[in-house]
């Protein structure tokens, strides 16, 4: 037995070993020499002493931990597992010394072949949390096969590792080890293969599920129930019900023994998809198994009927569960019901519904007080509200949780209540409830809402300081605020440290990605996209939707495309708000002939249109100046009974008063407003006439003056609508002095309202009074956006101060603002104007450098100022270089070009062009100036009327 001696002279030197009377030899030895030993002997001496069970004196010994040391102990002691695991557990406390992946390897071996599963597990979680997203998918698993290999066990480990994976929900690393076990011979277990779908099913991977099954299938594994109720769950979750039907009468067909919870999945599904009476055919199959249904099954159907918006139903079921099937109403139940209610916002029947509970004998929990909390909350019935809160503690006996604050919370800030919701905050703690993650979010998001940014990032810190960690939510709900402001150096910034701080996962890639797109940062967002699965992150509908529309925003519909059908190889079904940017995409890229196309895909799959979709193809048409198919849609709109909102108005509007359309567009106001004026009588010119504006102001005044008590619209919108009506048609004098009078009357502008008013002053070249109106603007608080610093570059463009553009577009950063791709287009477009086409070039060149690719509107451009001057070698570098990047040239860019052709007499270059107009089907847009000028003179005079006339009465 290994021991110390007990005197402490310095001098003392190794004795002879004297036998005790157990026969085990006494040693003796001076602490000072184990540093002359080596690493070896080291390793031996340790082994004896754990081998007699002496490990606690090891921390006398005077040594410094290695990997050396560690592997040498714990591979002499491999087939003793409590002992190697006993010093491995020392070496993990050494402050100084971290075992390595290896290290940890082998003690996980030793372990499962000793049966220590219980450690083994632990020590798994513990080397893969290390790792997370560090090392590549192979690196675990090959450690493993290394050491697997030297000690010839334990082949266990990797079914450990497979369930561990699926566990802490690392699907890809899981799926990799599942791949590459049946290499190696390895067999993975049911259990696993459970774990592994049911963590895909978790995280919406399901076809991906889909095809595990298979090959589990495949390798022999026999699925079990549970096995099957993920997989119906799946295909529940993706909409394919009837699918999920079959399978389970297949997996019947098999003898599978299938329970409750499988057909609960199948009910659940056909609620999701708001066929809830579609669900009752399951109970038939529940009952011919002999399987009976109990609150819960009825509850799922209470949990459809509520979700359709059919709550009569519910409630009836609700009753039906006492009084029909004499089953007993607990209170998720009624909970569903008294939810269902308050997400309708009807308050008083979930207040009804509530009563009634506790009429049966029922309690009221926290949970249904928490969601009439956020019901009043949604409705912005704060004192209401606070009632429920207040009759919590005094009539119920319940204590409000950090849900039911959060709840109130939310509602404050909604209103813009900051002071109040930080007393609240203030009563939460005093209360002892304490802040958690969703509190500061809350608070942050409600910051962001009301423009507060600085007080967002305060807090953001503060929270921090107080031991609150920020998570993904409130990492993106301030990378968001900083792209909706326009402050793209912060949210960059923001992005850096959230790598760092390794808070990544979808939400904060698809916000990140986003922004890039709204920054015109397109190869970027690109690249970005490109390293989500790198670093653990893997694509979901939401990202393919922000791709999809950040192409067609950026003209790019090719691109946007392939992303649809990456995404439908991936699994992904493609949603109505993919199509609509489809639709808006080639409207922008002028692929209209493309998009009956699309409708007919979309009525295939089953989606309807909606009012966005109806939006897009009104604004579509309207671009193209076809006012007789926007009419169309819009009254295909209204028969459908959705109402159109600002956008759909304000396009055909802006059309109307674009073709000189006033009479029209008037009469189109007056209806929209939802005033009942005859087309015959003298209120027609009501609005706008032609004659002097002597009187216009006092006109429109009384018009709103009577429309503004009855109007179906927001009162800031109907204003809002007239002032842009007056600057599309070119009076945006009397737009300013209507807006004057306006705010005598309490009118409150938005961004929207003055940037309307800058852009019919820059339009007219009254660029002073557009400045001032900027100047208003910033007097009020609103801080102008890119879009509104674009208007007046091109303001001063247009009346011959490219100087003063110029300095205005270097001054952007200055102002929190990066330059868009309108920007670099809008001064690239003054400058080829101005005939400064060198600078013109060298900013093209810039923007590329920005990272934001030139559009067919930059190339146009371009081409057509070097055409125009003759130097047709640089104008066909640049249509080369268009070509190279993937932009597609259309009618302008080339009729440009063509046109330079003819006046340089270069008959080759014009026969050369002339083909590949032809071959890009543009042939027929060869017209000269004076043609398309009468050209759309006629299509602006062609017989809407009667479209109209419909539209109105």
């Amino acid at each position: 037995m290994l021991r110390y001696s007990l005197l402490s002279i310095p001098s003392l030197r190794f004795h002879a070993t004297v036998r005790s009377i157990h026969g085990t030899p006494i040693l003796f030895w001076r602490l000072k020499d184990e540093t002359k030993l080596g690493e070896s002997q080291v390793i031996e001496r340790i082994v004896r002493i754990i081998i007699h069970n002496r490990a606690e004196t090891i921390s006398g010994l005077s040594f410094e931990f290695s990997v050396k040391i560690l592997d040498g102990v714990v591979e002499k002691l491999k087939l003793k597992p409590e002992l190697s695991l006993e010093f491995f557990r020392l070496a993990k406390k050494d402050s100084k010394f971290r075992p390595p992946p290896r290290s940890y390897c082998k003690i996980i071996h030793i372990l499962s072949r000793g049966r220590m599963f219980d450690d083994a597990k632990a020590f798994l979680h513990e080397l893969v949390g290390m790792f997370r997203s560090e090392v590549s998918d192979a690196f675990i698993f090959n450690e493993l096969l290394d050491v697997y290999r030297e000690f010839s066990f334990s082949s266990i480990v990797f079914d450990m590792l497979l369930k561990v994976y699926a566990q802490r929900g690392m699907t890809k690393k899981a799926l990799y080890v599942f791949d590459n076990m049946g290499r190696f011979g390895f067999c993975p277990s049911l259990r696993s293969c459970n774990s592994v779908i049911g963590s895909l099913v978790q995280k919406s991977e399901n076809y991906v599920a889909f095809q595990f099954y298979e090959q589990m299938v495949q390798i022999g594994i026999v699925p079990d129930v549970f096995t099957v109720t993920m997989i119906v769950d799946a295909y529940c979750k993706e909409g394919m019900v009837e699918r999920g039907l079959e399978f389970m009468m297949e997996m019947d067909r098999k003898g599978f023994e299938l329970n409750k919870v499988t057909y609960h999945a199948l009910i659940n599904g056909y609620c999701n998809l708001g066929e809830t009476n579609s669900g009752f055919q399951v109970l038939r199959l529940m009952d011919d198994k002999g399987i009976l249904p109990d609150a819960v099954t009825y509850s799922l159907f209470i949990k459809g009927y509520c979700k359709e918006g059919k709550l009569e139903e519910a409630e009836k079921l609700l009753y039906e569960i006492k009084e029909k099937y004499d089953m007993v109403r607990d209170e998720v139940a009624f909970g569903t019901v008294i939810s269902g209610y308050c997400r309708n916002g009807k308050m008083e029947d979930a207040i009804r519904v509530q009563e009634m509970m506790v009429h049966e004998g029922l309690k009221t929990n926290v949970i249904t007080c928490n969601i009439l909390i956020n019901g009043f909350c949604k409705l912005g019935k704060l004192r209401e509200a606070n009632q429920v809160i207040t009759d919590m503690v005094l009539s119920w006996g319940l204590q409000p949780d950090s849900y039911s604050y959060n709840a109130l919370l939310d509602g404050y800030c909604r209103k813009g209540l900051m002071d109040v919701a930080f007393e609240l905050c203030n009563e939460m703690q005093q209360k002892g409830i304490k802040p958690t993650v969703l509190t500061y979010n809350t608070l942050i998001k409600g910051f962001c809402r009301n423009n507060r940014i600085d007080d967002a990032v305060n807090l953001w810190y503060v929270m921090k300081n107080r031991g609150v960690k920020p998570n993904e939510v409130t990492c993106s709900t301030l990378l968001d605020a900083f792209f909706k402001v326009g402050n793209h150096e912060r949210a960059l910034t923001l992005w850096n440290r959230i790598l760092n701080m390794g808070l990544t996962n979808e939400i904060t890639f698809n916000t990140m990605i986003n922004g890039l797109f709204s920054m015109g940062k397109v190869v970027e967002a690109n690249e970005l996209y490109g390293r989500m699965e790198n670093l653990g992150c893997f694509a979901d509908n939401i990202t393919y939707r922000i791709l999809i529309d950040g192409y067609s925003k950026a003209g790019n519909i090719g691109q946007a495309f392939l992303v649809k059908k990456k995404m439908e190889n991936n699994g992904i079904l493609p949603s109505i708000e993919m199509y609509n940017s489809l639709i808006s995409g080639l409207f922008k890229s002028d692929k209209s002939n493309e998009v009956q196309d699309i409708l007919v895909e979309m009525e295939n799959k089953g989606l309807s249109p909606n009012i966005v979709t109806y939006g897009a193809l009104v604004h579509g048409w309207c671009r193209e100046g076809k006012l007789e198919k926007a009419f169309i849609i819009y009254l295909e709109m209204t028969k459908k009974g959705l109402t159109p909102n600002l956008i759909i108005l304000c396009s055909l509007l802006s059309t109307l008063y674009r073709f000189g359309r006033i009479n029209e567009a008037n009469m189109f106001l007056q209806k929209m407003v939802g005033v009942d004026l005859s087309i015959g009588s003298t209120n027609c010119s009501k609005l706008i006439d032609h004659g002097s504006s002597e009187h216009v102001i006092e006109k429109i005044n009384a018009f709103l003056n009577e429309t503004a008590g009855t109007c179906m619209l927001p009162k800031v919108i109907l204003y809002n609508i007239v002032l842009c009506g007056l600057c599309k048609s070119g009076r945006s004098g009397d737009a300013r002095n209507l807006f004057v009078e306006l705010l005598r009357r309490g009118f409150i502008p938005d961004n929207f309202t003055y940037c309307t008013l800058i852009h019919g002053c820059a339009t007219t070249g009254d660029v002073n009074e557009a400045f001032k109106l900027r100047d208003e603007m910033l007097t009020r608080g609103i801080t102008p956006n890119i879009v509104t610093y674009n208007t007046l570059i091109g303001g001063l463009c247009k009346s011959g101060n490219i100087d003063r553009a110029v300095r205005l577009f270097t001054k952007l950063p200055q102002k929190s603002l990066s330059p868009d791709v309108i920007s670099f287009n809008t001064l690239i477009d003054g400058y080829c104007k101005s005939g400064q086409l060198s600078e013109a070039f060298m900013l093209k060149n810039e923007m590329i450098e920005k990272g934001i690719p030139p559009t067919v509107v930059t190339y146009s451009v371009l081409i057509n100022g070097f055409s125009k001057i003759g130097d047709m070698e640089t104008s066909r570098k640049l249509l080369d270089e268009m070509i190279q990047r993937g932009v597609n040239p259309h009618y302008v860019t080339l009729s440009a070009r063509f046109h330079g052709c003819i006046r340089s007499g270069n008959v080759d270059q014009i026969s050369n062009l002339y083909g590949d107009m032809h071959k890009r089907g543009l042939l027929s847009g060869v017209r000269d100036d004076r043609q398309n000028c009468l050209t759309d003179n006629m299509e602006a005079r062609m017989p809407i009327s009667q479209t109209i006339l419909e539209a109105v009465c």
